[in-house]
């Protein structure tokens, strides 16, 4: 299958996006890369993981719900070091420096993922197509979550608003060890995108952070702490984590009145700009929200993300005031949630719709 198109019409829209923006950082004085409160941040999120690891595998609380609350913050702290530290690295936001960009990227390998395998699902295929039915892999929960009409549809889908935010809970454990694994032997991103050859170089790093997350977050706890130990904190860690990823994730494209394009029913055609698109699929949340805004990477700002994803996350809070008043004078609908809750209760009636519909 091909990739969609989108409308061939000169890009206004864009164009006074791009315009707007480019006078906030020229008015200002500012680079478009992180700055003092991205690497401090970045410092504070590190130091918490080392530490708790630390505390947990060398010096274990007594208490066994002690050890594990600490597992499920180190949990929230795995995920918010992918929102802040991974993400703006691997969209080359975080630095000036190609080379920084690329050692914050590849924190995820680290933590058990594979930046490589993550640029072209997310960069390339997700931020291209978003919410494109074979072609966005975020939307590819089949078959146990069904997020719009032209997925498949299953008796059990009736109640996904109500397993799945367990089942979120388990996207981390499966992202580690079968999703990246399925596209390095399938060789495919996505339904309809084939993945070019990995180099020598990827294919060693690959196996190498695999083995390294193995050693350091299972093998090393099980010798210091003993095997249903490390199985009960790990468990939660990764399920904390991936609950936390797919959340956020979800309350962005997942939504109620977000578009979903199926290709085999809507055609190849998108008829709306790139820029108009990404608008249309995509959802802001809790965007006043001071923790969140730290915690989440400005993820929050999915919008201003998706439209200028090499512009670091700091800087999404100003932005958000001026491209709101470009859609409005576009006509062009910015829909954001007030608050987390608000979201999540939309992404629960998604569901139910989308389960039954």
């Amino acid at each position: 299958m091909t990739n969609p198109t989108f409308a061939k019409t000169p890009p206004v829209f864009f164009q006074r996006l791009r315009e707007v923006t480019e006078a906030y950082f020229k008015e200002n004085n500012l680079r478009k890369t992180g700055d003092i409160r991205l690497y401090s941040k970045t410092a504070i999120l590190i130091s918490a993981l080392v530490g708790l690891y630390v505390v947990l595998v060398f010096f274990t609380p007594a208490s066994p719900w002690v050890s594990l609350s600490l597992a499920g913050l180190m949990g929230v702290v795995v995920a918010s070091i992918g929102f802040n530290v991974m993400h703006d690295g691997a969209h080359g936001s975080y630095s000036s420096r190609q080379w920084v960009n690329e050692l914050m990227g590849h924190s995820l390998n680290v933590l058990g993922g594979n930046v490589y395998l993550w640029k072209l699902k997310h960069n390339v295929n997700h931020h291209t197509f978003t919410n494109v039915e074979g072609h966005d892999d975020d939307i590819d929960i089949k078959p146990f979550v069904r997020v719009h009409p032209g997925q498949p549809k299953y008796w059990f889908h009736r109640f996904q608003h109500i397993y799945g935010l367990l089942l979120y809970g388990l996207t981390y454990l499966f992202w580690v060890f079968f999703n990246d694994l399925k596209k390095y032997f399938t060789r495919k991103i996505a339904d309809h995108t084939i993945m070019k050859p990995m180099s020598l170089k990827e294919h060693i790093i690959f196996w190498a952070s695999k083995v390294f997350h193995v050693v350091v977050f299972i093998a090393l706890p099980m010798w210091s702490v003993g095997v249903l130990a490390t199985l009960a904190g790990y468990g939660v860690m990764v399920f904390i984590t991936g609950l936390v990823i797919a959340v956020v994730f979800q309350l962005a494209h997942v939504v109620e009145d977000t578009d979903f394009i199926h290709p085999a029913n809507d055609g190849n055609h998108i008829e709306s700009e790139w820029a108009i698109h990404q608008v249309q699929t995509t959802v802001n949340f809790a965007t006043h929200n001071k923790v969140w805004n730290w915690l989440f990477g400005g993820l929050n700002f999915q919008v201003e993300h998706h439209l200028f994803p090499r512009i670091s996350h700091v800087h999404y809070p100003e932005l958000n005031k001026r491209l709101k008043e470009v859609c409005a004078e576009f006509n062009v609908q910015y829909r954001e949630f007030p608050s987390l809750r608000s979201a999540l209760w939309s992404h629960l009636r998604h569901l139910r719709q989308a389960g039954v519909a």
